[in-house]
């Protein structure tokens, strides 16, 4: 049975992060993340992160993404040297740069310090992102069963994450995991996930004959989608980001049929 396109090889480069991450969010201060729950800002859509002060040890910070780009040089020897270039730039200054853009999701800062610094476009950000879960994760453990409300389209409640991947956990609910914070919460079961539409008449469920766990919810008002795995049938249920990567050919297929993981927000002030 055919479940994922991603090598193995670039599967267990991401179980090494994985493993990486939680020894360094083990490592984390719990005063390192002071976040400020404003109901009325997350009833907005506004991320637990957007008002969160993140008491960032700078040094730390750039010992992880040193750590990383070895890695990644290791793995793939068309970096060689890229990590030495890395080690060579980065400072306090440039570490607390690249956490604030990484939290903000800030695409364009990295863009720019990709081509003032003649670095692979994706490489800064990837690493950047990688290394600053671990505050983000440490956020939504703080925030565990504390948020029941969530509003389409806003993305995760915790870091603002587009929503892409719920999963059929017992009694057949549906949940929805961050890849990114993997901070969960319930959603409802045919309910879209990005416009909150309700009418069962425009979702619908696409299906993978080689993947009968796997299902893809799109919605024809709003032409976004959402992977929804039914773990139960796991015999281990993967890690959220894991889970998310080794299903991108669900990706592939929604994006083929012209869905989106992330869609324009509409009506923000409407929550479920």
């Amino acid at each position: 049975m055919k479940t994922t396109v991603v090598t193995k090889e670039y599967q267990e480069l991401h179980q090494t992060i994985q493993h990486l991450q939680r020894e360094w969010k083990r490592q984390l201060n719990p005063e390192a993340v002071q976040p400020n729950l404003d109901k009325t800002a997350l009833q907005s859509g506004i991320p637990v992160a957007a008002l969160t002060h993140f008491q960032i040890d700078t040094t730390q910070y750039i010992k992880w993404v040193n750590e990383l780009a070895e890695i990644l040089s290791t793995k793939n020897q068309s970096l060689t040297g890229k990590e030495l270039s890395l080690k060579n730039l980065m400072n306090e200054e440039t570490a607390q740069s690249w956490m604030e853009a990484a939290i903000a999701s800030n695409h364009l800062y990295f863009i720019e310090f990709g081509e003032k610094n003649h670095l692979d476009e994706w490489f800064s950000p990837f690493i950047a992102e990688m290394a600053v879960r671990p505050y983000l994760q440490l956020l939504a453990e703080k925030f565990k069963n504390k948020i029941d409300s969530f509003v389409p389209g806003a993305g995760c409640p915790v870091c603002g994450e587009p929503v892409r991947l719920a999963q059929l956990e017992e009694d057949g609910k549906k949940v929805a995991h961050c890849p990114r914070c993997l901070f969960y919460w319930h959603l409802n079961r045919l309910t879209c996930s990005h416009c909150g539409n309700e009418n069962h008449e425009s979702t619908r469920f696409l299906t993978i004959e080689e993947d009968p766990a796997s299902q893809i919810q799109v919605c024809e008002e709003c032409h976004g989608y959402t992977k929804l795995i039914d773990t139960r049938q796991y015999l281990e249920k993967p890690e959220a980001s894991l889970l998310d990567l080794t299903t991108i050919h669900l990706d592939f297929v929604a994006q083929e049929n012209g869905y989106l993981a992330a869609v324009e927000k509409r009506d923000l002030n409407k929550t479920c």
